[in-house]
């Protein structure tokens, strides 16, 4: 951080300032919203993802508040409100509360702020709706149906989807994945997730053999580039082509509405299902909460369920 945007910040202005004007104190939120993403990505480490929606957050929050002045309960709720009445969906609600309530904490702890604010904000809970999950014949018969041009991309196809079941991974970590990420012998596989956190992965003998056959004509398709996959000009494969794999792939299997994301949940219900710790889930995913690996708890006791009522004779 700038000494001028730390004097900007600190000034005696920040805080309630008689007889500012309205766009002193704008300016001043501004520049301690911009001082509070940058903590975020050089002190905590969030994914530009995550800074680009706190940032978004707080600007709109800026724009209803009209300054740091206002920054107070009343006009938090406030706005709020407004999204309320505007019809923002639940999800939306909780995330632009989770971005008033650490920007608040922040400022407060730096002493931008007397108190913290938002402390006392109240985020509205998310009825999540459980994931679609494959059953595991389903999903074998998916793996095994790229719907692909040529030889060599149905192999590098093939490859893709049996790594996204058999790890895990998001897209995004799918296709960052380069050559000396990929331990074969060991059937292990370094990514790099959220936050620029990385984590080592294990693979079995479905995606090892997959990968084996790509890696034997990848070189038929790759231009100059360290990348696992690659898409059809050579270089490496983007996020939006691999949606197109899976959701070609999904057609052929009599599939709807399934995203590689659903892979994700695939895998991890699996696991479950097959008695994994939840904690060693977790690691696998890369979630920093267990919170959020729990609902893969609830899908498989629902599928439980499922299984009970149908086979029981007293169900």
């Amino acid at each position: 951080m700038g000494e001028s945007k730390k004097m900007v910040a600190r000034s005696d202005k920040n805080v309630s300032p008689s007889g500012a004007s309205s766009s002193v104190s704008m300016a001043q939120l501004h520049t301690l919203i911009d001082d509070f993403c940058e903590h975020l990505d050089l002190v905590v480490g969030r994914s530009s993802a995550t800074i680009r929606g706190y940032r978004s957050d707080l600007y709109s929050m800026s724009e209803a508040i009209r300054g740091i002045d206002n920054f107070t309960l009343p006009y938090l709720r406030q706005w709020m409100g407004v999204a309320v009445e505007e019809g923002k969906s639940r999800a939306t609600l909780a995330r632009r509360t989770a971005s008033a309530k650490a920007f608040s904490s922040w400022a407060q702890k730096n002493g931008y702020l007397k108190t913290d604010a938002a402390a006392r904000l109240v985020s509205p809970k998310i009825n999540r709706d459980l994931p679609k999950i494959l059953g595991e014949q389903q999903a074998s018969e998916f793996v095994e149906n790229a719907a692909s041009a040529s030889a060599e991309e149905f192999l590098r196809d093939s490859a893709i989807l049996e790594l996204l079941y058999a790890t895990g991974i998001r897209v995004a970590e799918l296709c960052g994945i380069d050559l000396l990420d990929i331990d074969h012998g060991r059937r292990m596989i370094r990514v790099l997730g959220k936050g620029d956190k990385e984590r080592v992965v294990p693979f079995g003998e479905a995606a090892h053999m997959a990968l084996k056959s790509w890696m034997e004509v990848r070189n038929e398709m790759a231009q100059n580039t360290n990348a696992l996959f690659v898409g059809v000009r050579g270089q490496r494969i983007n996020a939006r082509q691999v949606r197109r794999i899976v959701d070609k792939a999904a057609k052929v299997t009599g599939v709807e509405h399934l995203s590689p994301h659903s892979l994700r949940h695939t895998a991890a219900t699996h696991l479950l299902d097959g008695g994994a710790d939840l904690r060693q889930v977790q690691e696998l995913l890369g979630h920093s909460s267990m919170q959020t690996t729990q609902i893969y708890t609830h899908v498989s006791n629902k599928r439980l369920l499922e299984a009970f009522n149908k086979a029981h004779p007293r169900a």
